[in-house]
């Protein structure tokens, strides 16, 4: 049975609540129902209630590099998963592209009508490589599980956050979900307590609970493909393989695995704003391309309502507005008079 996330009045997350006793508060005006970025659907009590004690609520995070998954459980709940579709492949490509159209712009600056030595070349530089920064592409990806982290530590008591972690040994090869874990370890320390896991304890965890993972086609947005391991990984806070008694070893503890709801999220893809573009614009003269500002009132990603259905704003034109899915396939171009605001962009795109 799928439990309904409470908040206290001041906003503070309490345990979650049967479905049947959330409606009764809401038709007898003790509660009353509150937005999250992620659509849970979730209550806020009116009066204080009697007693505010809490219970353990575990988050388990299965890192990728294209795909995450996210499991939240309690002892006898499993309370939310998630399927994570990560901007690595989008941001890597237009890192590569920005570095292509800086290059030209570059080249185009140079006037090679004069001796070389007169030209305005660019001092050169040198020690500009030894920055510990992370990739880009790998930041993007670690930044919207702590996005979703961050956006579930205001929905749920959370206790614990268990973590996958990687390790390349013998001839594993080596994988970019390592880049930058020790920093996402960091980061998700302010919100709760961090555990890590490796990926053969999670393999064991799994088997033990009796859940099936897809391990082809891993693309697919299923709850079998990456969020089975998060709430496994969530599930190994309750349970542990250890010393059952003097001449034995055996799985301690009880936790109960339930049917929860599905989500798959990911970033609305939007093109930033390019003052420069691949090819020079004749007259010198740029044409405007990217950015999240349209010229009627609406920005890229809000969620409106249109003759087409409901769906997101994608582009515009001189009168009307793009509004394209959640998979940001174009519904239509509708004239802006026609389209109603339901909420502003808060930069995810969340299907159930």
């Amino acid at each position: 049975m799928y439990r309904v996330p409470v908040l206290s009045p001041s906003g503070k997350p309490l345990m979650p609540t049967k479905p049947s006793r959330a409606r009764r508060w809401l038709k007898q005006g003790k509660a009353k129902v509150v937005y999250n970025d992620l659509g849970i659907f979730q209550i806020q009590l009116i009066k204080c209630p009697r007693t505010t004690n809490t219970q353990s609520i575990v988050v388990g995070i299965d890192p990728g590099k294209l795909y995450s998954g996210v499991g939240v459980q309690s002892v006898k709940f499993t309370l939310w998963t998630a399927h994570l579709q990560l901007p690595f492949k989008t941001v890597k490509d237009r890192m590569e592209q920005r570095r292509m159209m800086r290059h030209g712009r570059r080249g185009r600056r140079i006037n090679r009508k004069i001796p070389c030595n007169q030209r305005a070349h660019r001092q050169a530089r040198f020690d500009n490589r030894r920055q510990c920064k992370i990739p880009p592409s790998i930041r993007a990806n670690r930044e919207l599980e702590l996005r979703v982290i961050d956006e579930l530590s205001l929905i749920y008591p959370i206790t614990t956050i268990v973590y996958e972690i990687v390790k390349a040994r013998g001839d594993k090869a080596f994988s970019p979900v390592m880049v930058g874990q020790v920093w996402q370890l960091e980061n998700l320390a302010d919100y709760a307590e961090v555990q890590q896991v490796e990926g053969w304890q999670t393999a064991q965890i799994r088997q033990q609970l009796g859940l099936q993972k897809q391990k082809h086609s891993k693309g697919d947005a299923i709850l079998a493909t990456h969020a089975v391991d998060g709430v496994a990984l969530a599930c190994s806070a309750f349970i542990c393989y250890g010393v059952t008694s003097t001449h034995s070893m055996g799985w301690k503890g009880s936790v109960t695995v339930q049917p929860a709801p599905f989500a798959v999220i990911r970033r609305p893809p939007i093109s930033r704003r390019q003052l420069h573009l691949m090819v020079p614009a004749k007259g010198g003269i740029r044409r405007k391309y990217g950015g999240t500002v349209t010229r009627h009132g609406f920005r890229k990603g809000d969620l409106v309502k249109s003759p087409k259905g409901i769906g997101f704003v994608s582009g515009d034109t001189e009168k009307q507005v793009s509004v394209s899915n959640a998979n940001w396939k174009r519904l239509g171009q509708i004239a802006s008079s026609k389209i109603q605001l339901i909420r502003r962009s808060n930069g995810l795109i969340v299907t159930y």
